[in-house]
């Protein structure tokens, strides 16, 4: 679970669960409509591509996070707390992945039994005469219909039981009729529907493989920042140098952080001094200085020198937190159009039931035979599943505002990305923030009579950067390097934070 207290004049927590088992649209809006409708909620959104659930509550109300998994368990889905650690998102992601694997040698098995079932199809466009025995046919059909959409009868079912519909109950009314009628036909020569059940649902299943694997990626950008915060922080108490979880730290206490490690927490340096690279949180590229006195961010690396650092904000008020907070509240609001996709998933599938019902009844008036009234309406249900529409505001949302984090740019909500299309002029208040990082020497100027050419200042200054980390040092000794020239490790060397280098190289003291 995740909290944060809102304005004090609305005196709310937001609390964030992972929701699983939803599959269309349907699924989410019957969540959401649930949870809006439950005394102590200020307001929820449930959001199918992260399979997240964020719902405000009043901050002295009796509401928690418990009571919301209660109330989405009434609706037929799962609830837990959200990840919110790097060790949760990896078990989440460890978890999603076995059932990844499930999920594709199910889909490459019903696959497989499918294609056997419409080798006659197949066969005729080659010009060839092929017919499977009816008891082959329902051989081959069986595993496919029990097996690989057992899903979609599990779905329908907690669907049905929460008195709502959804896009499972389409695929298992569907398939269920059309396999059905296939096994009253048996032993006649009317033509059998096996293939036909079997081929909805390996397709079905096939879109839903895809849309496992949309939400996995979709969901990589916020892991990326979570894993951005070390596990563990060294802090100095009775005993020394201890190393601890992280969130263990409390705010007062004094953190080492070594060259090349993370700052695990947001702070004040109170010993040491180093250069730090913030471009997480500013976009700047180059390191900054960073001495007594200085506050430092949790998650910017520690460049080079020893620093002791003062935890201020920890946890949740940390600034990497409250990034993270940001991408989650952008993958979690709704753009205006998600909101009418929403309202039309809502009364979709009833209308899609209703549509089917009467096709049937019609077809049935008009003369035809019950076979062809029926597969008629079967087919009304089985092409007009709504996962598209549901599916691709939301996905591509998440899968924007993640590439956006990636790059370093945090989008507020969806409605600002929807505007940003109209955005015209982009003002940007720093410079560096456009910039690779990677400087490079365009030009050498020597002083008349200070040493014999440039290639010598250049084999000089690069010597004297080799214990420096800083990316004006890694240019000069580039430039070296392309140069061809020797250099040597210098016999002394002090980095000066926000001063440059003290050296001595070949008998020379440089600064």
């Amino acid at each position: 679970m995740n909290a944060e207290p809102n304005s004090p004049q609305t005196q709310c927590e937001t609390l964030r669960l992972h929701v699983g088992g939803m599959s269309c649209a349907a699924c989410s809006g019957r969540v959401e409509r649930v949870l809006r409708r439950t005394p102590g909620v200020l307001a929820a959104q449930v959001n199918l591509t992260s399979a997240m659930a964020t719902v405000a509550v009043a901050a002295d109300g009796e509401v928690d996070a418990d009571a919301i998994a209660a109330v989405i368990a009434r609706t037929g889905f799962q609830a837990e707390a959200a990840p919110s650690t790097a060790e949760e998102h990896a078990a989440l992601d460890a978890q999603a992945q076995r059932m990844a694997r499930r999920e594709l040698w199910m889909l490459v098995g019903a696959a497989a039994l499918t294609a056997a079932l419409m080798a006659p199809m197949f066969a005729r466009l080659f010009g060839a005469t092929l017919v499977l025995p009816a008891w082959l046919q329902l051989l081959l059909a069986a595993p496919v219909q029990l097996l690989a959409g057992a899903r979609f009868y599990v779905g329908a079912y907690r669907a049905l039981r929460a008195r709502s519909t959804n896009m499972d109950v389409l695929v298992a009314l569907g398939t269920s009729a059309a396999f059905g009628m296939s096994l009253a036909l048996l032993g006649s020569e009317a033509p059998l529907y096996f293939e036909g059940a079997a081929a909805i649902i390996t397709f079905v299943r096939f879109g839903k493989w895809l849309e496992e694997r949309a939400k996995r990626s979709a969901s990589s950008a916020l892991r990326a920042l979570v894993s951005l915060r070390p596990d563990t922080a060294r802090v100095k108490r009775d005993r020394g140098e201890i190393e601890v979880p992280v969130e263990a730290v409390g705010r007062g206490e004094i953190v080492v952080v070594r060259p090349g490690e993370r700052v695990a927490v947001d702070g004040t340096v109170v010993a040491g001094h180093s250069h730090v690279d913030e471009s997480l949180i500013t976009g700047e590229s180059l390191p900054v200085p960073r001495a007594v006195g200085d506050a430092v961010i949790g998650g910017s690396i520690n460049v080079e020198g020893l620093l002791e650092v003062q935890a201020t904000d920890v946890g949740e008020t940390s600034a990497l937190a409250r990034i993270v907070e940001l991408v989650q509240q952008a993958q979690a609001s709704k753009a205006p159009v998600q909101r009418l996709v929403d309202q039309v998933t809502a009364v979709f599938v009833p209308v899609i039931l209703a549509l089917s019902a009467l096709t049937f009844v019609g077809w049935l008036v008009s003369g035809a035979v019950l076979t062809k009234a029926a597969i008629t309406a079967v087919s009304v249900l089985v092409i007009a599943c709504p996962c598209a529409l549901g599916l691709a505001t939301p996905t591509a949302l998440v899968v924007g505002t993640g590439a956006a984090a990636r790059a370093g740019i945090l989008i507020r909500d969806a409605q600002a990305l929807e505007l940003a299309r109209a955005v015209d002029v982009v003002v940007f208040d720093k410079t560096g923030t456009l910039t690779e990082g990677k400087p490079q020497v365009r030009g050498v100027v020597v002083a008349e009579g200070a040493l014999e050419g440039e290639d010598e200042l250049v084999a000089l200054v690069a010597s004297a950067q080799r214990g420096s980390e800083h990316p004006l040092a890694r240019a000069i000794e580039r430039e070296a390097a392309a140069r061809e020239l020797e250099t040597q490790s210098p016999e002394a060397f002090e980095a000066l934070a926000g001063r440059g280098i003290a050296a001595t190289v070949g008998g020379r003291s440089l600064l």
